[in-house]
């Protein structure tokens, strides 16, 4: 059986962190290394973790197991990398702090990357809560299906892909991600330029570099969304929140690849983003929630020009069909 890595990447984490330590543990699939890479938390994660992993249940529950402490904190790309670069397995599986895998979500990925061994980056399902695990606080399913505009319709092809999320970040479902080792390391792992930001740069990294992303339809995760997470809030957006986290990513890694209406238009949505950044958070301003939508569906200049070049006739593979 092939070893696989599962790595928790914690940042004051405490509330829930035992939660997703003892959902790693009760995996079906036996071949487990545990990684826990702290970044630097001030609160009490790393005590947790350290009981847990030396109780006389779990210490041998893992092929190996270490928790990896820093003292400064470096962002999240760099965490991940770090558990990435003490890994040993040939997968490795990221899982956030917060969430739970569901029991079978080793054994389901090792299955499918078995099935089909061209698979190096394996997507599937995850029901998404807010703030428990109870079936009350369900909120919904993602995706609920692979529709045919999909990122990860199952006829496109890498480059195919490296387009669509040139665009934007289609994929809402990173926690559910299932790696392969060797193919993360070859290609650099996770930017550390951008802080807060570690899945988006990387799609596009092996997307470009002719990797393809893979579906599978199956629930392999429990996400959670809550007040104290970076990234998470109570309302869904109507845009992704990370999709437009970092302008200094976008010139590295989108900008230069775009025709220069497509590059305006996604600058335009920044802007109007970052302006309504902290109000759109705000699920009792509707107001605000308006303002949002319409500057930046209904008088958004580009989305007019880009519906107008995309009825003539252009290449089968004009970046512009993806849009």
């Amino acid at each position: 059986m092939d070893l696989v890595t599962v790595a928790v990447c914690t940042y004051n984490s405490s509330e829930y962190i035992i939660e997703t330590l003892e959902s790693i543990a009760k995996q079906t699939y036996m071949e487990i290394e545990l990684i826990v890479s702290d970044d630097a938390s001030n609160d009490n994660t790393i005590d947790l973790v350290e009981e847990w992993l030396n109780s006389e249940i779990n210490k041998h529950r893992f092929i190996k197991s270490q928790l990896l402490k820093v003292k400064k904190n470096t962002g999240v790309p760099a965490n991940a990398n770090r558990a990435l670069n003490a890994s040993n397995g040939k997968w490795i599986k990221y899982i956030g702090a917060d969430d739970v895998l569901l029991p079978s979500c080793i054994t389901d990925n090792i299955y499918e990357v078995t099935k089909n061994t061209k698979i190096k980056v394996l997507f599937s399902k995850l029901d998404v809560f807010l703030n428990t695990f109870h079936e009350s606080n369900y909120l919904y399913t993602t995706p609920n299906e692979i529709k045919q505009n999909s990122i990860l319709w199952p006829q496109r092809n890498s480059q195919e892909q490296y387009k669509m999320l040139l665009i934007s970040d289609r994929i809402h479902f990173t926690p559910s991600v299932f790696l392969h080792n060797d193919t993360l390391k070859k290609n650099g792992g996770f930017d550390e330029r951008f802080k807060l930001l570690e899945d988006y740069p990387l799609w596009l990294k092996l997307t470009k570099a002719g990797v393809r992303l893979y579906f599978m339809n199956k629930k392999t995760v429990f996400y959670r969304k809550h007040s104290k997470a970076i990234n998470n809030s109570v309302k869904e957006h109507i845009i992704n929140p990370n999709y437009f986290s970092s302008e200094s990513m976008r010139r590295i890694y989108t900008y230069p690849y775009l025709p220069l209406l497509l590059c305006i238009c996604q600058r335009y949505n920044w802007i109007v983003s970052q302006i309504f950044r902290i109000e759109i958070l705000n699920t009792n301003n509707r107001f605000n929630l308006f303002l949002y939508n319409l500057l930046l569906i209904y008088l958004n200049p580009g989305k007019y020009l880009i519906w107008f070049i995309k009825r003539l006739p252009v290449k089968k593979d004009s970046i512009y069909t993806y849009c």
